[in-house]
């Protein structure tokens, strides 16, 4: 999946300075003093929305239905998918929720994997449906995503989920878009009337955020740069929600890590709010999947019943 950041402009009386005030530490800020920006805790936000969900979850199994099972497709030996894939089949069992993973070897044929999706899609035992980006080259990723039904589409790619949360209409949201904009709702960072700049529109994760937003950005690029974001780049204040994922070598270790793309220790000491990388947004992105599954699950209702409950009742989310 291609990375991107999202950087929310705000203005420079979000917070007072520190020879006047200091932040009051809230659950999920780990930093409270106003000459660095707070730090915000994907962590601790998505543990917080994993309990909502298995509320959920056992609230519908209770009710007598079945529990909610997500389906995942691995393509490769990519040792990021494989993380990643982890990191989700775990966290659906944190929520309660059932889980399986298909593997197929990078050599997989697209008609094969097409295969695959319509008959996942056809098994009324799989409420949740994701294919792990990136695919090797020789697959259209477009048409994959878009095999995948909309009602199982977990992972919010598919052209009609898009189109519905262009249009304000009820969808699956992409889960790391939707997991930041949980950041920002939930840390209580003010939006409206503010200049909002998304560095990096991609199909999957910028344009997404620029659309919950109710903004644009001016251009794409394929893949993170560390440290592109620059603290001279920022308003004093700002809210800097790091989405980029890039891997380096640690100058001092020489052992593989992960950054974002931001300058994360000369932009912390002029943001007002700050995510991390890791910790920020992927945990986030995880929790929102677990919440689409949920979702997925509930949406298994005769169309009948679908036109008259609200999006509410259903559990849908909506932007």
């Amino acid at each position: 999946m291609a990375a991107s950041s999202l950087v929310s402009t705000l203005a420079p009386r979000l917070l007072r300075p520190a020879q006047t005030c200091s932040l009051r530490r809230g659950p999920f800020h780990l930093s409270a003093v106003r000459n660095e920006a707070v730090v915000i805790s994907g962590k601790k936000l998505a543990q917080r929305i994993k309990q909502e969900v298995q509320q959920e979850v056992d609230e519908w199994v209770a009710s007598g239905n079945r529990r909610p099972h997500l389906s995942v497709v691995l393509v490769g030996e990519n040792p990021a998918s494989h993380s990643y894939i982890l990191n989700k089949t775990r966290a659906a069992a944190d929520v309660g929720i059932n889980s399986e993973t298909i593997v197929k070897p990078a050599s997989v044929s697209e008609e094969e994997l097409l295969n695959l999706i319509h008959k996942l899609n056809n098994d009324d035992n799989v409420d949740g449906l994701l294919v792990q980006l990136p695919l090797p080259e020789h697959i259209d990723e477009r048409k994959i995503c878009n095999a995948v039904s909309p009602e199982k589409d977990v992972d919010g790619f598919h052209v009609i989920n898009v189109g519905r949360m262009c249009l304000d209409q009820y969808s699956m949201l992409p889960a790391t878009p939707w997991g930041v904009w949980e950041i920002i709702k939930r840390t209580g960072i003010p939006t409206l009337g503010k200049n909002v700049v998304v560095a990096g529109r991609s199909k999957n994760v910028g344009m997404p955020i620029a659309m919950l937003l109710h903004t644009d950005g001016a251009h794409e690029r394929p893949g993170g740069i560390p440290n592109l974001i620059t603290a001279d780049m920022i308003k004093e204040g700002a809210a800097v929600i790091d989405v980029g994922i890039n891997r380096i070598q640690d100058p001092i270790t020489a052992k593989p890590k992960l950054v974002g793309d931001v300058d994360f220790e000369g932009v912390r000491k002029k943001a007002g709010y700050i995510t991390p990388v890791p910790g920020g947004v992927g945990p986030m992105t995880v929790a929102m999947l677990m919440k689409n599954t949920i979702i997925a699950a509930k949406k298994v209702l005769r169309l009948e019943e679908r036109d008259v409950l609200k999006p509410k009742e259903l559990g849908v989310a909506t932007n």
